[in-house]
């Protein structure tokens, strides 16, 4: 379960963070800012369009992830999510983005 307010947390953490960050580095500051949440970071353009993100910014898209099964997929059940896909939008992507 990904608690209130975590969402728009990480989002913030997000847009403080450098534009010029490669997405791998920003995934590790995430994770260590956001300790036993799992993060992914992606360009937005890696999500099917179908999903609605659970919040968005200029920087970002924000998609919970759910790993209780064998696979891991995304979800919009904030109650099933164990993690965030922040997918990164268009010139927000670092030098490693697509």
């Amino acid at each position: 379960m990904i608690a209130a307010g975590v969402v728009e947390r990480v989002a913030a953490a997000v847009v403080a963070a450098s534009p010029t960050l490669l997405d791998i580095d920003l995934q590790h500051r995430l994770r260590a800012e956001f300790d036993g949440l799992r993060v992914v970071v992606c360009s937005d353009d890696d999500v099917p369009p179908r999903l609605s993100p659970a919040f968005g910014n200029a920087r970002c898209n924000l998609y919970y992830l759910d790993a209780g099964e064998h696979c891991v997929k995304l979800t919009g059940d904030a109650e099933a999510a164990s993690g965030l896909v922040v997918a990164l939008l268009g010139e927000a992507l670092g030098a490693d983005g697509d």
